[in-house]
């Protein structure tokens, strides 16, 4: 495993335990914040394929990119476009 796998799968589990420490926490006010971001995060997904449309530029919607956008919404957007950018 290299080292950005590594990176990687401790930044998910950041991500996770995070999201579960606030479901348990406060159910009702993190259900609707997990809604509100997964909505913020699908919108911002196709405003950028809408957007990039015109330059070229386009995020494949496949699971692990929904699950990115609808989990942490604007940011896990802005983070698919800046891995987009950096890594393809």
């Amino acid at each position: 495993m290299t080292a950005w796998q590594v990176i990687g799968l401790m930044i998910g589990a950041v991500v996770v335990l995070y999201l579960v420490t606030q479901f348990v926490r406060e159910p009702g006010t993190a259900l609707m914040n997990l809604v509100r971001g997964l909505i913020v995060g699908v919108v911002a997904l196709v405003l950028v394929n809408l957007a990039g449309g015109y330059f070229g530029f386009h995020i494949g919607l496949n699971p692990a990119t929904a699950l990115t956008a609808g989990l942490l919404g604007l940011p896990g957007v802005a983070a698919l476009v800046i891995i987009h950018l950096w890594l393809i």
